[in-house]
């Protein structure tokens, strides 16, 4: 597992840089404030799988599952930290031509 930086966007806006995913999973800080953004460059759907570490409002523990369309880009979260935990934990169905980064909303 690799751990993705987070990157910040300022009120000038953020130009971000993306890494490939990694086939074993990321992970990264979580501060409630921060998501990620995939983007699939590979001619299929990918999915991207966050593990909740604790029960929803529901009292399930169930990961988000999110699909990632073939040529597409996905902004996921933020992530509670009383489901999600800190790190936050990211696989994938696959990792071809996939790329990631985290993001963090800054605070007023």
């Amino acid at each position: 597992m690799a751990e993705l930086a987070i990157q910040s966007i300022g009120p000038a806006g953020l130009n971000p840089t993306y890494v490939g995913a990694s086939g074993s999973g990321d992970t990264f800080a979580n501060d409630g404030r921060t998501f990620i953004r995939a983007k699939n460059g590979h001619a299929s759907t990918q999915s991207v799988i966050v593990t909740a570490l604790y029960p929803c409002n529901h009292g399930f523990t169930h990961s988000v599952t999110v699909a990632v369309s073939a040529g597409g880009e996905r902004d996921i979260g933020p992530f509670a930290r009383d489901r999600f935990g800190d790190p936050v934990s990211v696989t994938y169905s696959q990792v071809t031509l996939l790329t990631i980064a985290a993001l963090r909303i800054p605070e007023d």
